[in-house]
Order: structure tokens, then sequence, then C-alpha cells
């Protein structure tokens, strides 16, 4: 029998013990915690987004964004929905294609996943924390506390170093290349923007229902809607975690990217212009800061006048043609200079990892030494936010575990 060592007992990491063990093997998981699966306690809210069905490879990204495709062809949105209805969550989807357990509960998931571990006679090892791996004729894993592990095969799941309160340090870069294998450039995905200004504590927790748009000079790079929250460093919500990537990754190339935020989504400038004209008809005898109100969040309407030079106190019978240019130009357009990101403590992904090119993508087995593996975080693969990268944890684990338990 094929003994399989499993380094991170995470979502990747359970998914392919399971599988490893589905398919023959021995199967002993190492995990740094007291318990595993601590992360996925805090994914969607709380209530574990666990997969996708819009999902498409366009989800994914990393220096091969094409990578990911056969892992998640062998195990994709419906065999993960499949697999856990057999484990008991139901499922409950979103219009947006988002799944979560009917129980709304990130624990359930954990808990069908130790359940299953323990049935199978998974070896689950908690406050392991692996300082070494080397192969001779076996793998042997190496503890902080002197313990050996020795196997057949290897999978690294470490995770990456986002959301390092659950114990992802890095580590397991530091593992892969004891093997040889390079390290694609790691940084926070999906993570909240700082942006350059003066702007944010006049309108710090401020949300609207905006598009926001990430721009390279005058080229589009991302766009998406969504709530959007103003923060005292600068800018959060969905949309804008979905372009963190793109923005960060464009910050680490040199660049200067530009983000541009539609406070008035649903019009174009020349509409709003067309419309601000009609609704100060009825307004002559107000002032601009009140005929605002019920427009916009009425927090925001000091902040942007002062932005382009209108005086609050100004009655709408003063108000230029030029004025109202300028008003309808900043509720669809306003920009902002992104300085950074908040740090891997805020971020629920890690772009950049072990470099595919030495992966075999339809197995996850290393192209550099026979018998290891890799599932999850760990590689340069990261998804979009909506249970695409818990997918891709399914995916590779599932993947990696199958072919890890193979003699």
């Amino acid at each position: 029998m094929q003994k399989v060592l499993v380094v991170g007992g995470g979502a990747a990491g359970m998914m392919a013990a399971i599988s490893a063990r589905n398919h023959g093997a021995e199967v002993v998981v190492l995990e740094r915690n007291n318990r595993v699966g601590k992360k996925i306690l805090a994914t969607g809210n709380g209530r574990c987004n666990y997969t996708n069905i819009n999902l498409s490879i366009n989800n994914y990204h990393g220096k091969n964004s094409k990578f990911p495709y056969s892992c998640l062809s062998q195990f994709n949105a419906y065999d993960a929905i499949d697999f856990f209805e057999r484990l008991g969550i139901a499922p409950f989807i979103e219009e947006n294609g988002k799944v979560f357990p009917m129980s709304l509960q990130s624990s359930s998931v954990l808990d069908v996943l130790r359940f299953e571990m323990e049935h199978l006679g998974v070896d689950i090892i908690t406050e392991a924390y692996v300082t070494d791996v080397y192969k001779n004729d076996k793998f042997t894993v190496a503890l902080q506390d002197g313990r050996k592990f020795y196997g057949d095969s290897i999978i690294l799941a470490t995770g990456g170093k986002a959301a390092p309160n659950t114990g992802s340090d890095g580590n397991g870069y530091r593992l892969a290349e004891r093997f040889g294998h390079k390290i694609e450039y790691v940084f926070p995905g999906l993570v909240q923007l700082k942006l350059e200004g003066n702007f944010f504590k006049q309108v710090e927790g401020v949300k609207i229902i905006g598009t926001a748009e990430l721009y390279d000079g005058e080229r589009l790079i991302r766009k998406d809607e969504g709530d959007i929250l103003f923060t005292s460093y600068g800018i959060s919500g969905p949309p804008i975690l979905q372009i963190s990537r793109s923005a960060n990754h464009l910050l680490n190339e040199g660049k200067e990217p530009v983000l541009k935020v539609s406070i008035i989504k649903d019009k174009s400038r020349e509409e709003l212009e067309n419309y601000l004209h009609y609704r100060f008809s009825f307004m002559k005898k107000k002032t601009i800061e009140i005929s605002l109100i019920g427009l916009i969040n009425k927090r925001l309407i000091v902040p942007i006048l002062k932005e382009i030079g209108i005086d609050r106190n100004k009655y709408i019978a003063q108000i230029s043609k030029e004025e109202i240019k300028r008003i309808s130009h900043i509720l669809t357009d306003l920009r902002f200079n992104i300085a950074g990101s908040n740090s891997w403590d805020s971020a629920q992904v890690t772009a950049g990892g072990v470099r595919t090119d030495e992966i075999n993508n339809s197995t996850m087995e290393s192209k550099l030494v026979k018998g290891l593996y890799f599932a999850g975080e760990i590689v340069d693969v990261d998804g979009d936010c909506g249970g695409f990268n818990l997918q891709w944890a399914w995916s590779s684990g599932y993947v990696a575990g199958k072919n890890s338990a193979a003699k």
C-alpha cells in the first residue's frame, strides 16, 4: 500500500487526503495548527462559499492562467456539489452562481470533511510544524519537535501567505525550494486598496452601489460593480477585491495604476448631466448641497463639492452649466491613484507561488521530483472572489490525492 504524506490540513490538504485514501493509499496529514481547516471557517463571511456554478477558466490567474484547466475538468463545480452532498452538505445556490451550504455555516463544511477523514482512517497529526523535507529512497518529513515521518509520496498543500493568523506563513515555498522548485513572486490578492489623497477620512464608512474600473494609463484592465466601501486608508468591497490582484500586479511592475469609481453607475456622464439640469429646475431656491440630497449619500456631498471647487452654500440659481458638467463628471468618473494594498493579514488569497511550468497540470506531480505533488494555494494559481479559490483547492486536491496514491 502506498503511503502518502500530506503537508497542510486546509481545504486542499483535506481533499487530497480523502482522495488519496479513496484510491487505496495510507494517508497521514500533518497540520501545524491544533486543528485542521481553520481558514475554511472564515470563508464566505462565515457561510463558506464553497464553489460557483458559473466557473470558467477566465476566473483564474497566474503566470499561466490556463494551467488549472485540467484539474478543473477532472473535478468541476458540479462534482464538488455532488461530493459534498454525499457528505451531508445540501447546496444553496445564489443567483450569481455562488454555492453555500444550506445551513449557511462554514463549520458545516469543515465538520463533514473532518468526519470523512476520520471515517476513512486518515491519520491526522496536529501541532506538526514541518521544518524540513527531503527524498532518499522514501520521502522524509521532519517536524520542529524532532519527529520524522516517512512516505512513498508527499503532497505539499501548505497554502500561501494570506491570512497568516490561520497558519499561512509561506513555509511551503521554502519546502518546495528544498526540492529545487522556483517560486513566482507572491503578493496579496483579494485585498483592500490604499489610495492617494485626503478624501477618505471625511467619507470613511460610506457604502455605495457603484462601479470600479482599473486603468493602466488609458487602458482598461478590469471592471466590476457592486457594494463599494470607502475607508480611512482608501477603498474596499467586493468589486475592489476583484480588481486588487491586477492592481498589485501593476504596482509590482513599477506602473502607476488608477482607480475610477462611478458613484452613479446607471447613467453616462451626458445622461447624468441632462438629468441634473432637469432635477435642478425644481430647486432654484435650494443650495447645491441640499439639492444633491437623495441623489447620492449625504456624507459624500461636501467632500465631492470641495474636490471640484464648488461652494456648498451656492444656490442652484447661481450654478453654471460648466459647474453642472463638473458635478456629472465626478459622479461618474471619480479617479484615484493607487498607492498599494493592505497587508497579508487582510488578504483572502495569495497571488504567485510554485511555478506551474514545473508541475504536470493533469496530475499535479512535480516535473522535478517523482512522487512530489502540489495542491491548492501554494501553486501559482489564484481565483476571483466567489467560490473559485475553494474550487481550485478541491480540484487540485482531488487530482493530487488520486495520483499520489498510484504505485
